[in-house]
């Protein structure tokens, strides 16, 4: 299968390793002088070696590679310890990455007895983690996963973003816009499900819930009164959705044109509500090809409920809806696929199932 995964140039590495302690899946080690990748199975794609790498020599690609495997990882994980596997679990919470944190958390209960920490406790101190917290916390600083902001610029001065215990580059290395990031529902329903419709997630000891899972919560109103946004996730873009991010399984995914959001008046409440989100412009991006991959792997891997596409009536935008079809074909999953196409002044011209 095709899927990001970090690449390493070994002309601009120099082994000085400030890679390896932030690689918490172990998928990196320093061999013949220069950081290899020793493993697709371990490595996750999501990137918070790369901005620890003080020459560029890191970056994500997408290409075919094995599909990782959360399970192998966190046996590895148990060998070297409490420290290791605490900090690797705050490493998934992090990045939003729920699904894998459950199946570590269910591999470490059922392996309680034969590794040589008390798994209970380190579950618990997961639980009350939240990503993003600034104070001291051993286990992380031990296991080399520390709070210093990487990448795109990120530093102790940019935590000012209305998210920022979320998304802020204080929660991880790597680039602080592209880290796959859940938000809380912004009106709780019954049942505490969230946009689309997964619930709160519980196991065991652990319980992933909006208060503790490090999410980002909507207030009642905008500060200015106005609609309040019904965005479920961050990022949007094509180029940097990640389509193994948890909040994408089962969800139900609006694929919209750039210009649909400002064509469209109520464009949160009456399109994008209880709906995942991606964006991209058929005419303008460039490298379309990764963004059918993405979205082969989110109708196939992620298994959406249904695809909403949304275009613009002007010609160029037809090519939005046909990287749809075309993925759904590709992936071999029916799925239903509905069209909206709005006019340049926001009227809906056409609104129909394919």
């Amino acid at each position: 299968m095709k899927r990001e995964i970090i690449k390493i140039d070994e002309d601009k590495c120099n082994g000085c390793g400030l890679c390896i302690p932030n690689c918490h899946e172990g998928a990196l080690q320093i061999i013949d002088g220069k950081a290899r990748l020793i493993s697709d199975l371990m490595c996750d794609g999501l990137g918070a070696c790369n901005g620890h790498c003080p020459e560029g020599a890191m970056e994500i690609e997408l290409r075919e590679a094995e599909p990782y495997d959360e399970v192998k990882v966190i046996a590895l994980m148990a060998e070297k310890g409490r420290n290791v596997v605490t900090a690797h679990l705050k490493h998934l919470k992090d990045h939003g990455e729920f699904v894998f944190l459950r199946q570590a958390v269910e591999w470490l209960m059922e392996n309680d007895g034969s590794v040589d920490f008390p798994v209970r406790e380190v579950i618990q101190e997961v639980h009350f983690y939240r990503p993003g917290q600034e104070h001291a916390e051993p286990a992380g600083e031990e296991a080399g996963h520390t709070h210093a902001g990487g990448g795109c610029g990120g530093g102790a001065g940019q935590g000012h973003h209305h998210h920022a215990d979320a998304t802020g580059p204080a929660a991880g290395g790597g680039c602080p816009g592209s880290r796959s990031v859940s938000f809380a529902a912004p009106a709780a329903s019954a049942g505490g499900k969230d946009p689309a419709g997964q619930g709160t997630a519980q196991n065991g000891a652990l319980q992933i819930d909006p208060a503790q899972n490090g999410t980002a919560q909507h207030g009642a109103a905008t500060a200015g009164g106005g609609t309040q946004s019904q965005l479920a996730q961050w990022p949007v873009q094509m180029h940097l959705i990640n389509p193994r991010a948890s909040h994408f399984a089962g969800s139900d995914l609006l694929l919209a044109a750039d210009c649909v959001a400002y064509a469209a008046g109520n464009f949160h409440n009456d399109y994008l509500k209880g709906k995942t989100l991606a964006i991209a412009c058929p005419k303008l991006d460039s490298n379309r090809e990764v963004y059918l991959e993405k979205l082969v792997s989110l109708v196939r891997d992620a298994k959406i409920n249904t695809l909403t596409v949304m275009k613009m009536e002007v010609p160029c935008c037809i090519g939005i809806e046909q990287m749809a079809v075309a993925a759904v074909e590709r992936a071999g999953r029916k799925v239903p696929v509905k069209s909206i196409t709005l006019g340049i002044r926001g009227d809906v011209i056409d609104d129909r199932w394919l």
